[in-house]
């Protein structure tokens, strides 16, 4: 089954909320947790726990686990195994992007079936070209994985690079876009394999992006912590809304170990309600 068709089989089941697993040193404290490797691993199980049969869908950040070295991606295995054995798709938060030798090898590492850090679909940094990941989109789809490419970021500081306008008046971040959607066509899929990643917080007119109408995934961060509301999310994205994942991360994990079930569900019905 193709990536674009697990991921409407998932909206279908349980909706568009993925939960993000950031086991950042302050929320490891707060749950009480030691800042270490067996802390991020504990962390990781427990919010895997709270949203299996709720929402289906994790993005664990790479970084907070690899900050512990080989002990830290043990950790990150052992989540990964968790999410995929509780039936949850998992997008690895790992923004990789380079030449197209090297992504060869990221994309074994990350998209191959019975690979340790084996995810469902990852995160890709199109900076050094986005047709340098046109061999990673191949694989990704041959192995019914998806990836997610950044286009217009929630970060403030990303708009001067994402709406940056080329030549033909496009924005880098709609050139990113259009580049995927193109590919995407190629698969025949109602909902490509290949995603980008819009922040919630992004004017989607300013990032040249407001006339989109292909059917593509859509990674929505920027709701919750960074200020967008779930209950706006069809008024944000307008076309896009089809393929519209939701993603939060701090705003549930602020709920702690012995709330966080609790706000996963209430979110989950929200995002259902707003979608």
């Amino acid at each position: 089954m193709s990536f674009g068709d697990r991921l409407l089989g998932v909206f279908d089941d349980v909706g568009r909320l993925c939960v993000g697993i950031d086991p950042h040193e302050s929320l490891l404290t707060a749950w009480g947790l030691p800042v270490d490797a067996s802390g991020v691993r504990d962390f990781g199980l427990r919010v895997v726990e709270a949203t299996a049969g709720v929402a289906g869908i994790v993005k664990p950040q790479v970084a907070f686990f690899e900050r512990f070295g080989s002990a830290g991606f043990a950790a990150l295995e052992d989540v990964l195994a968790a999410a995929r054995s509780a039936g949850l798709l998992v997008i690895g938060d790992v923004k990789r992007g380079e030449i197209g030798s090297s992504m060869a090898g990221y994309a074994a590492a990350w998209l191959t079936v019975g690979a340790p850090l084996e995810v469902d679909a990852l995160t890709l940094n199109p900076y050094l070209g986005v047709d340098d990941l046109h061999d990673t989109f191949a694989a990704a789809s041959s192995a019914g994985k998806g990836a997610f490419v950044l286009a217009a970021t929630s970060n403030p500081a990303g708009a001067r690079v994402q709406s940056t306008r080329s030549p033909d008046g496009r924005t880098l971040a709609r050139t990113v876009l259009d580049d995927v959607a193109s590919w995407n066509r190629g698969t025949g899929d109602a909902l490509g394999p290949i995603g980008v990643v819009i922040g919630a917080t992004v004017d989607l007119a300013s990032a040249g992006l407001g006339d989109v109408t292909a059917a593509l995934p859509v990674l929505a961060p920027g709701f919750g912590h960074q200020g967008a509301h779930t209950g706006e999310a069809r008024q944000i994205y307008g076309n896009l809304s089809g393929g519209v994942i939701v993603s939060e991360s701090r705003s549930l994990l602020l709920a702690g170990p012995d709330g966080i079930e609790h706000a996963i569900v209430e979110r989950a019905a929200e995002v259902r309600g707003a979608l």
